[in-house]
């Protein structure tokens, strides 16, 4: 048998009583309610005050509500935040890893280039070039400096070929083979450079002391006339080397003449310029002598 529509909420006084104020309180709130509607339409100054009055009173707890509402978003934003930092943290490190080879890389290359420029300040339009090449390894001995060169006959290398880089004179070639020669250093103790000083052309010659200095005398015996500083350049006397190739700065005074750090550094400069002999009737002369003093056949 289905149940009643109206039911009476019982002999429950607490029922009773709880169905009552709802029905007082839904009759209020429309008593209230057609108040308010008519205020607004009869006198809409005093229904706006009534506005803002009311605005006034829950002023306080919105306040409180809002800045509840703001707190637990930062809660949720910081928390959030806490949680993706470890990956963050692991992209940041992986870009900022990428980001020093890269500039590494970048310095690399603007040495390189650096080096390169200087070569072809050397190399470009100048019809005594032979062939450009890389110093590839240098003997590490006291007594001899020689370094080798990553080219040879097949390049057109050939003895008493002068070897220049970006800063100044290397040294001469001594020893070719296909694919590789052999470069006799300017701080070799046998290798001796016609020299002059840049500011008045005094004329010199230089010798290497085998510590990567070297020693400079003047063709008139006397009193050294080298000052600390002076710029030593090559003479083109002998027909091997050409005039005015940067040579030698003198650091230090001797009685007799000077020393002299060479500009060219073969550890610093990867790059060099084979060069052709300043002279030809020189070229038939180096080749028949060899660095030891020992005579060599000439071909012709």
């Amino acid at each position: 048998m289905a149940p009643p529509l109206h039911r009476r909420p019982g002999f429950s006084r607490r029922a009773q009583y709880s169905l009552f104020v709802t029905y007082v309180v839904a009759i209020v709130g429309t008593i209230v309610a057609a108040l308010l509607l008519m205020i607004s339409a009869v006198d809409p100054a005093g229904f706006s005050a009534l506005r803002t009055f009311g605005s006034e009173i829950t002023a306080p707890a919105a306040r409180v509500v809002s800045q509840a509402r703001q707190s637990m978003q930062a809660l949720t934003r910081n928390f959030s935040a806490y949680i993706n930092a470890a990956s963050k943290n692991v992209a940041l490190e992986k870009e900022l890893k990428a980001n020093r080879s890269a500039l590494i890389a970048a310095r690399a290359l603007r040495v390189e280039n650096a080096r390169l420029r200087g070569l072809l300040d050397i190399s470009d339009d100048d019809p005594q070039q032979v062939a450009v090449g890389r110093l590839i390894s240098s003997t590490a001995s006291s007594t001899r400096r020689v370094a080798t060169l990553s080219i040879g006959r097949n390049f057109g290398v050939e003895r008493a070929q002068a070897v220049q880089g970006p800063d100044g004179l290397i040294g001469r070639i001594i020893e070719t083979g296909p694919t590789t020669a052999r470069v006799l250093l300017v701080t070799d103790s046998e290798n001796l450079v016609p020299v002059m000083r840049a500011s008045d052309g005094l004329p010199a010659f230089s010798a290497g002391l085998g510590n990567g200095l070297v020693l400079i005398k003047p063709l008139n015996l006397g009193d050294s006339p080298f000052n600390v500083g002076d710029i030593i350049v090559t003479s083109g006397n002998g027909g091997l080397y050409g005039a005015n190739i940067p040579f030698a700065r003198v650091i230090r005074k001797t009685s007799d003449g000077a020393l002299g750090m060479p500009f060219a550094d073969p550890a610093n400069t990867p790059y060099v310029v084979v060069m052709k002999p300043y002279l030809g009737a020189a070229r038939a002369e180096q080749q028949a002598i060899a660095p030891d003093g020992k005579p060599n056949e000439v071909v012709e």
